[in-house]
């Protein structure tokens, strides 16, 4: 459908609709991301609904019988050993991303004391049925050597039951799965940058608001950063998505450790009596915390030993550490105390 635009164009035009929405008002973002998110659900929901009808009927897929026996037959749950499943743990890392932003939202939910925990709870539900479902729905359809790296799954199992165009349309929700994660980005990132610079550890700029309450600071700054990954796109569109997938997981691995150290001291001086925890709580403290930091150190060692792009990326971590403790060192006389 797009083969005849280059790569970068698309990026580049996706880019430009999306910082304008962001650059409107917080009410146009929220009704963009809204169908955004319908369009991924509800390709979700009608391909698992064929999934379903497809193992109920017991209709073959191909020529091969579908259900369980499947999954037995073919190697089991993992066809080609267990290594390869820890390998690709930075991918899925990279596809859970933002699930953080749950958090970010709170600042401006009416009644966050009773929003919030049911946002966190669907969380999970949702990722069990439409994640988890959809990956289990596909290992009972065909075997596991039908599918391949060049061709999203979905495409694979609706081109072989004679779905016309399936290529074309779930590119076109792939397309807008990724303006989503865009849209979000810049929404979040804008959001933290502004309060970021009220306590002075950010640059002043990104603290400027419009007449619309819109962080534009921010959103500009973040979306510079944007202008490069276009810029990849335009160099070596190739390698763009594998390069940025890495140094995202990177970032996205760093925020969630310091979320979990965050927390962790929070519940130190919580137990000292210097702070009162709410009601809503993380079970399982301090060990939470701490399993979890450990199992992101091991996605880390699981990079390296991938080699490639991916042992590049952890190399550069200690490059961004330093970047990130000059950044400290530079902006601690402005910094503010938030309470």
């Amino acid at each position: 459908m797009f083969t005849d635009i280059p790569q970068w164009v698309i990026a580049l035009i996706a880019l430009a609709v999306v910082l304008t929405v962001n650059l409107i008002s917080v009410k146009i973002f929220g009704e963009l991301e809204f169908w955004f998110a319908i369009i991924k659900v509800g390709a979700l929901v009608v391909f698992m609904a064929i999934g379903i009808f497809l193992l109920v009927t017991r209709e073959q897929v191909a020529g091969t019988s579908t259900g369980p026996s499947l999954i037995t037959d073919h190697g089991g749950v993992f066809p080609h050993g267990v290594l390869p499943m820890l390998l690709v743990i930075q991918g899925v890392v990279f596809a859970y991303a933002s699930v953080e932003l749950v958090g970010v939202a709170a600042g401006e939910t009416e009644n966050p004391e009773k929003i919030m925990p049911k946002a966190i709870n669907s969380i999970m539900w949702r990722v069990g049925l439409f994640y988890v479902g959809s990956v289990v729905l596909l290992s009972m359809l065909l075997p596991s050597d039908s599918y391949s790296g060049d061709q999203s799954p979905f495409v694979t199992v609706l081109s072989k039951i004679g779905v016309p165009a399936a290529g074309g349309v779930m590119n076109l929700v792939v397309l807008t799965a990724a303006m989503s994660s865009l849209n979000s980005g810049l929404y979040s990132t804008g959001r933290i940058l502004r309060s970021m610079a009220m306590s002075g550890s950010a640059p002043k700029f990104t603290g400027a608001m419009s007449r619309t309450q819109v962080p534009y600071g921010g959103i500009l700054l973040t979306a510079f950063f944007c202008v490069l990954g276009v810029g990849l796109n335009y160099v070596v569109p190739d390698k763009a998505f594998e390069i940025v997938l890495n140094f995202a997981a990177i970032g996205i691995l760093s925020t969630w450790a310091v979320i979990m150290l965050c927390h962790l001291l929070f519940w130190r001086r919580a137990q000292a009596g210097q702070l009162t925890r709410p009601g809503y709580r993380l079970p399982g403290s301090p060990y939470t915390e701490i399993v979890t930091l450990g199992f992101l150190a091991s996605v880390l060692v699981l990079m390296w030993a991938d080699g490639g792009p991916s042992r590049l990326t952890v190399m550069a971590l200690p490059a961004i550490l330093a970047a990130l403790v000059i950044g400290w060192f530079a902006s601690r006389g402005r910094m503010k105390d938030p309470r």
